[in-house]
Parts: structure tokens; sequence; C-alpha cells
């Protein structure tokens, strides 16, 4: 497959403490000031911070969910099949993606779109070996429509890929700075948990994901990091190594539980 450039010190000497990551972003992050849908300066925004991390010479794979568009297990509420509204969530996705990917480019970097499902006008086909290539090769790999099965989430699909292409560290970008002691935007004294192992966050019901997603990273030896995308240059601070958000692993700790 040949030999991955290393990651490279940035102007502030610093150098990432990661090669290869998978980034997981929630479909919201699209949303931007919309309400629904896409708003494509929230698509800029996160090119900008991809942009940075890119500089620095670390391979970027990206999952993207839909739900800013339709959400399958929501669907079903309406009266849709389960099955139909899942496959619906991924096309979702497919859609989000295309939006990342024209953000993306639009600021000089090669992306390339790849898709569970096939839809050869729009995506190239998942197969891991050619997106391993494609990260060697500096470009950053957008993944879509999920796993291409129903049932499935698409923090499954960043769990699976991440194990699948090698990655060092699945990130789950969120809305919140981490995975706290209990919902902080109801209990004012909930104190976020810097350090998790899986077990911790599978015995105690933490849902910042899915448990089939987490015990997929745990049977892979796979790091989990829960951080906010929203506050600026996150996605940098990530892989330099900050100790921001929460990060879980085999030998976490829980501190202030």
């Amino acid at each position: 497959m040949g030999v991955a450039q290393a990651p490279r010190q940035g102007g502030d000497g610093r150098t990432p403490v990661f090669r290869r990551v998978v980034l997981k972003l929630g479909g919201e992050a699209l949303l931007g000031e919309s309400a629904y849908g896409i708003d494509q300066s929230a698509a800029v925004r996160i090119a900008e911070q991809l942009q940075r991390v890119h500089g620095r010479g670390v391979q970027t794979a990206i999952v993207v969910g839909g739900g800013n568009i339709v959400r399958g297990l929501e669907a079903t509420h309406a009266g849709i099949d389960r099955v139909t509204g899942d496959y619906m969530g991924m096309l979702a996705t497919v859609i989000n993606a295309l939006a990342l990917r024209d953000a993306i480019e639009h600021l000089g970097m090669q992306c390339r779109l790849q898709s569970a499902i096939a839809m050869q006008q729009v995506a190239e086909p998942f197969i891991p070996r050619r997106a391993i290539r494609h990260l060697e090769k500096g470009r950053i790999v957008i993944l879509a429509a999920g796993t291409g099965n129903p049932f499935f989430t698409t923090d499954t699909t960043a769990a699976l890929r991440a194990a699948e292409i090698g990655a060092d560290v699945l990130l789950k970008a969120t809305k919140v700075d981490g995975i706290y002691t209990a919902d902080p935007m109801k209990h004012a004294d909930a104190t976020r948990l810097p350090h998790l192992t899986y077990l911790d966050v599978l015995n105690r019901g933490l849902t910042i994901m899915d448990s089939t997603a987490v015990t997929l990273c745990m049977d892979n030896r796979m790091p989990i990091i829960v951080f906010d995308l929203f506050t600026e240059g996150n996605v940098e601070r990530v892989i330099l190594g900050e100790p921001i958000g929460t990060r879980v692993d085999a030998e976490g700790q829980v501190n202030g539980a």
C-alpha cells in the first residue's frame, strides 16, 4: 500500500499525536442557523478546521450523519417502515457528504467521497484499501451511506470504518465538550469526565454513542475522544493531544464521578 507520510510539525513547533483519524460528524453539524437541511456556511467552517489538520499531515476520514434531513428511526414514528426509513437516512448522509466535499474542495484540498451504497455517478464504492490509499496520498475521504445496512447508526459506521482503515482514534464531534456525570443542560452540578473506560460508558448507560459502536471500539481497542465541534479550532487541538473533551479507552479513569 505504500508508506504513509508522518504528521508534520506546524509553525507553532507542535506535532500531531495521531497519524490517521476518523472524525464522526452528526448531521446537525451542518445545520448552522437553519432549522432543517444544510447551511453551507456551516460546512465551510468545518472545512476550515479540517484545513488546519490537513496542513499538519494528519490523514483524515470523515463519517457524517443525516439527522439534519431525516433520521431513520424517527421516520418510523411517522409510519414509515423501519428498513425504508433507515435507507432514507443513509441517502441523507450522502447529501451531507456532497455539501461537505464541496466546501473542502473550495479550500484547495483534495477530497474523495465513498459510499456504502452503490451510486457511481456521485461517489466511489467504499473499498477499505482504496480509502487508505487516498489517505496516504494526502486526500480527505468522506465515508457516506452508513454501513449500507439498516439498523446500524452512523456512530457504529464510524467505529467500523475506523477499524477497517487502521485509524489511531475515533473523534466524536458533538455539541457538548465531553461526557458528563449527568445531562449538563438539566443538571447544573454535572461535571465533565475527562477519562473513561469502554465498560464505564456501557455499564453506566452513557449515551454519547450507541452501545454497538462502543463495543466495536472496545473489541478493536480503538480510543474514542468526545469533544465540542463548535468551539473554533477544537479539531486541531484534539489531534495535537490537548486535554479537551473526554477520552474513552481500555485504561480510562473516572474522575469527578
